[in-house]
């Protein structure tokens, strides 16, 4: 991954995702199409993740993505500063694929999962 980000911001972002095993409240993402929990939402907020929480809810309209009951969401961070966005059936079977341009993503990969309409940490799962 990057090497100009701090590993301290880095670990501190680990450390508080692995606190999150369930979760009290949700959050709806401004176009409806979702809802977050509250370890999505420390993702987006410690690891300037908005976009990617973006990214899936754009996602939601592809019948493809639209029609699963369970999505795994991969995101791998390269250290070129490009990123690839996965969304699989669980199962290993492919339904979308986004390259992005341009990343400063602190962890090198995450996966969230998006069942009914609320995306999550597997931890949270």
């Amino acid at each position: 991954m990057t090497t100009d980000i701090p590993n301290d911001k880095k670990a501190r972002l680990l450390a508080s995702l692995a606190m999150h095993t369930g979760s009290e409240s949700v959050f709806l993402h401004w176009t409806k199409r979702l809802v977050y929990t509250e370890g999505v939402q420390d993702l987006a907020e410690q690891g300037g993740a908005y976009w990617l929480i973006d990214l899936i809810a754009s996602w939601t309209l592809e019948p493809r993505v639209q029609n699963e009951e369970f999505v795994v969401w991969k995101l791998t961070a390269k250290p070129d500063h490009t990123a690839l966005a996965v969304a699989e059936d669980g199962n290993g079977n492919e339904l979308a694929r986004q390259e992005i341009e341009y990343s400063d993503f602190l962890l090198e990969e995450i996966s969230l999962y998006l069942t009914d309409n609320t995306l999550l940490l597997p931890s949270e799962y």
